[in-house]
């Protein structure tokens, strides 16, 4: 079967992650598994026979037929106000996948890996970790997440719990009681004082809006990251 040709998955589970944003795992009979860092493009049809395809980052990575995916509501969206407010376990969903070759990190790459995320684009960048933790690797891995408020992280407790990971959490508009930081974007002086540094040669993955990766892609290598090794994925409205 080819990750091009469209498969049925059926909703295990739908589980809130944020005020708006939901993940969702599907049993995906014929699913053969996906690396990390790959994605699934998502079609919904309506009566009138209207298709809108979307793609999505899968958060599951690794052999088996279970698929998990994250789904932040865009108000003016024609595909996530249904994954995020209408799906339910046992409701289908029809997809394709797993796709993309670039953005992908397996555990035998050696080098230090730098993930820095910003809202959702965390969600590709868990299954990297997710790979890492299944394989044991003691390749040094970091996290760099920027989010508006703790009630925006998805998978909260899961990448606070993750074994052998350096978890750096920035909030940009609320933060926690007595969190030592004033609420503020990432600089580049952030990045410096949290990251890998360029001299260690990391492998460096940033996801998340337009805007935040092209301010952390040009930080990194004002910081002297070779840009062949910085790897990006970025999203918005449809």
């Amino acid at each position: 079967m080819s990750p091009r040709d469209w498969l049925v998955g059926t909703v295990v589970s739908a589980t809130q992650q944020t005020p708006n944003a939901k993940s969702i795992v599907l049993d995906v009979p014929g699913w053969h598994g996906s690396t990390a860092g790959q994605h699934v493009d998502v079609r919904l049809t309506a009566p009138d026979g209207y298709t809108a395809v979307r793609a999505y980052s899968l958060a599951s990575t690794g052999p088996g037929q279970q698929v998990e995916l994250a789904v932040d509501l865009i108000d003016d969206g024609e595909v996530s106000p249904y994954l995020v407010e209408e799906l339910r376990a046992g409701d289908q969903l029809e997809f394709r996948g797993p796709l993309g070759r670039w953005f992908v990190w397996k555990p035998e790459q050696t080098a230090p890996v730098q993930l820095i995320a910003g809202g959702s684009g965390v969600v590709p960048l868990l299954a990297m970790i997710r790979a890492h933790t299944a394989a044991g690797s003691s390749v040094p891995m970091r996290l760099l997440y920027s989010v508006r408020s703790p009630s925006d992280r998805f998978f909260a407790d899961e990448l606070v719990a993750a074994s052998g990971v350096d978890l750096t959490l920035v909030y940009t508009r609320e933060v926690p009681d007595g969190w030592p930081m004033a609420p503020g974007r990432v600089t580049k002086e952030l990045i410096a004082s949290t990251t890998t540094p360029a001299t260690a040669n990391p492998a460096v993955f940033v996801c998340g809006p337009t805007g935040f990766v092209e301010a952390v892609a040009s930080a990194l290598v004002d910081l002297g990251h070779d840009p062949v090794s910085i790897k990006t994925e970025r999203f918005g409205g449809s």
